[in-house]
């Protein structure tokens, strides 16, 4: 019913959605959709009244892929905060609350960067390899939004550089994103764990302090490659 507050899915028609019950529901002529991207309008569109927020699984993912609420509540809230967002104060506010952000990001960049130094615990000789390559690794897992694992707070920092030095020796120092897996179940995760297993020996050369030539040093070649995203 449209005087109700719903989480829906995306309806196998045009014009409808699906109900947590199952129940097709067709979408009232009088209503919008509010497209994701503005938290503030989304908060205000929900609070204003009856909302039905479209939600689908995108692998394990669950996206919102908008709110559906009365055409002229959706009007209003968007001018309103059009008005509000032209002042002064609101754009000396959204300039502090950014400051406060970068800084937060630039001290998370600093703490996890250190975090995967610990984990490589490379031998004195490597010292300069180990900082470039966890700046490399810090570089391209930390963005905000990139959905890697160092951005979930569920588990302790440590354990989240360990995890990305991990994934980041998987797709830089082996075949893995040109193996043709079979799509058994676990097979993915069987293939991941060899290869974990793998990239802890061969960060094991470095802790011991092993000299390796630089033409046949994997971690060099990966940090020199043009074609890596991670390189700093």
């Amino acid at each position: 019913m449209p005087d109700q507050t719903r989480v829906v899915s995306p309806g196998k028609t045009d014009g409808t959605v699906i109900a947590d019950s199952g129940a097709t529901l067709t979408i009232p002529l009088t209503w919008s959709l509010l497209k994701p991207g503005d938290a503030g309008a989304t908060r205000r569109v929900k609070a204003a009244g009856p909302s039905w927020t479209v939600k689908a699984k995108r692998g394990r993912r669950v996206i919102s892929l908008g709110v559906w609420a009365p055409a002229e509540t959706i009007d209003r809230v968007i001018k309103g905060l059009e008005v509000e967002r032209s002042t002064g104060a609101y754009i000396k506010k959204q300039a502090s609350a950014k400051r406060r952000r970068d800084k937060a990001q630039d001290q998370y960049v600093e703490d996890f960067t250190a975090a995967v130094c610990d984990f490589l615990a490379f031998h004195d000789r490597h010292t300069d390899l180990a900082k470039r390559l966890a700046i490399a690794i810090a570089v391209h897992a930390t963005p905000v939004g990139s959905g890697t694992v160092a951005r979930t707070a569920r588990i302790p920092v440590q354990q989240r550089a360990e995890s990305a030095v991990i994934a980041w020796l998987r797709h830089q120092t082996t075949g893995y994103d040109n193996m043709k897996i079979p799509r058994a179940k676990g097979k993915r995760r069987e293939v991941r764990r060899m290869l974990a297993a793998k990239s802890r020996e061969l960060l094991n050369v470095y802790r011991r302090g092993a000299i390796v030539a630089a033409d046949k040093c994997l971690l060099e070649l990966a940090l020199a490659d043009k074609k890596n995203p991670t390189q700093c």
